[in-house]
Parts: C-alpha cells; sequence; structure tokens
C-alpha cells in the first residue's frame, strides 16, 4: 500500500500573495478605469499592502479584484459605489466577506466568469511581457522544492490557481515538473470532488490519501 498526496498550491506550496494583489491591481484598472484614474502610486501602495492582510478571505483568484476595488472605496468615498464601503475595516472584511461579496457584486454589476477570464488574462500578459518580474512576485516556501524533488509518493496538485500558473512557478522557482495530468487547476471542480476521482483511479485503490 502506497501513499498518495493531494497538495493545495497557495499557502502550501507558494506564497503568491505579493503577485496575485498586483495582478488584482491591473486587472481592476482594466475593468473599472474610472475609478482608478487619478489615483496616486501612494494610495496603490496602501492597497497592495492591505491585500496581505485580507488575502485570507481568498477562495479564487478573482475574488482579488473586488477585494481592490472594495479598499479603493474605503480609502476615497468620493466613488464609492457599494453600500457596505463606509466604515468598513480589514477586520470587518475578514470576519464578513462570505456576506460582502454577494452584496458588492450585485450592485457593481459583476460576473464571477468575466473577472476570472479578466484575471488570467491579465496574469497571461504580464507573464509574456515581463516573466521575469512576474515569477518574482511569487516566492515557494522554504523547503518545498527539495521535498517535491525527493517525494517517494505520488503528488497532485489540487488548487482554484489556474493550472498554467502553477506549472509555471513550480518549474522556475521550484525547479520540478509536475505532468500535467496531476495538477488539477480552476475548473477541476471542488476540491472534495477531485479527491473522490483520485481515489476511485484504479492505481490508488489502496493508497493513503493525505490532502495537505
Amino acid at each position: 500500500m502506497g501513499e498518495l498526496y493531494a497538495l493545495d498550491f497557495d499557502g502550501v506550496i507558494c506564497d503568491s500573495c505579493g503577485e496575485s494583489s498586483l495582478s488584482a491591481l491591473k486587472a481592476a484598472k482594466v475593468r473599472w478605469p474610472g475609478l482608478f484614474d487619478g489615483v496616486n502610486s501612494a494610495t496603490q501602495d496602501w492597497i497592495v499592502d492591505q491585500m496581505h492582510a485580507v488575502r485570507p478571505v481568498v477562495e479564487t483568484g478573482y475574488e482579488n479584484l473586488l477585494l481592490v476595488r472594495l479598499l479603493l472605496e474605503t480609502r476615497a468615498p468620493s466613488i464609492r459605489k457599494s453600500s457596505v464601503a463606509e466604515g468598513l475595516t480589514v477586520d470587518g472584511i475578514l470576519e464578513k466577506w462570505s456576506k460582502l461579496k454577494p452584496v458588492i457584486m450585485e450592485e457593481w454589476g459583476e460576473n464571477r466568469d468575466a473577472l476570472i477570464d479578466l484575471f488570467g488574462k491579465v496574469r497571461d500578459e504580464w507573464l509574456e511581457q515581463n516573466f521575469a518580474t512576474w515569477i518574482g512576485a511569487n516566492r515557494i516556501y522554504p523547503g518545498v522544492s527539495d521535498a517535491l524533488k525527493f517525494a517517494s509518493s505520488r503528488v497532485y496538485i489540487v488548487t482554484t490557481k489556474q493550472s498554467r500558473f502553477a506549472d509555471a512557478i513550480l518549474r522556475e522557482l521550484a525547479g520540478v515538473t509536475i505532468p500535467p495530468e496531476r495538477i488539477y487547476g480552476l475548473g477541476s471542480g471542488p476540491k472534495v470532488e477531485v479527491l473522490k476521482q483520485l481515489q476511485k483511479k484504479p492505481e490508488h485503490q489502496r493508497a493513503d490519501t493525505a490532502l495537505c
């Protein structure tokens, strides 16, 4: 009997908060150019800094765009479009995000799939135009590279990040190539269902499964 490891990516293998925050800011400027006209660099730096604090609420990447805009609305009342921004703090976002998100999505007239597509497109453009700065905005946690390289068990990646981005980071920062069929990214379904699929594979019938 062997072991099977299904690893999450962000927060387990990679600290991508810097990259996701900067990508979200870039994407927010594309999505809502009128709101970001005249926003100075100090405010943008403040938003990116605050994104590190609210990062724990993010389940899927597109939520970063919503957080960037919401933080801007808390900072700049003159452009405020949501009913929840006034008096909202980082602690308030951390405590109430599951309730805030549907409210702002409706009030801003946003569509989840459209935001996902935009976030991916902006990341692709950054990656293609300046790969060094894109990859440099990510960080592999200490010890992860060796753990993946010398793992005696079969390793899968199960993440809400789009697979191509996880693959690029693994190759460039960890020096590891994981076959594409072992990277389950955004669109693969809920993680619980992915685990069930893995356990049903004939080669895993007698394997112990661990999700990290």
